[in-house]
């Protein structure tokens, strides 16, 4: 097999990768506790010593997906500030045009949002 010495590097990184997943997986299974079978009151769950209410796989509104999908949107939008706030003098009129659309574009998705009540938690 003739490879170039470049893709050396990235297949011994791969390799390694690849063994740590291996060796981690392994050591789980082999180094960790057993469970025993059957319906044990010691294999049931427990919070803090509450008795479980319910099942866990109960579905969560889509409200819940939605206000988390929407918090990351908006807060993205506060990490591209900072680049601007800190050279600010150095981008001029011209920057401060480009920040105004930008926040522009998310104050239209925000109010978008709003109208078709994605806020609305009791609807």
């Amino acid at each position: 097999m003739n490879l170039p010495e470049s893709y050396i590097p990235i297949l011994i990184q791969a390799g390694v990768a690849v063994g740590f997943v291996a060796v981690s997986l392994l050591g789980a299974h082999f180094l960790g506790p057993k469970q025993k079978k059957g319906n044990s009151v010691k294999n049931q769950s427990w919070e803090c010593g509450v008795p479980v209410e319910g099942n866990a796989r109960t579905p969560f509104s889509i409200k819940y997906f939605l206000t988390a999908v929407l918090f990351v949107l908006f807060d993205i939008e506060i990490v591209f500030f900072y680049p601007y706030a800190v050279n600010f003098r150095e981008f001029g009129f011209e920057g401060f045009l480009a920040v105004l659309t930008f926040v522009a574009i998310f104050f239209v998705a925000f109010f978008y949002v709003w109208k078709r009540g994605a806020l609305d938690w009791d609807k």
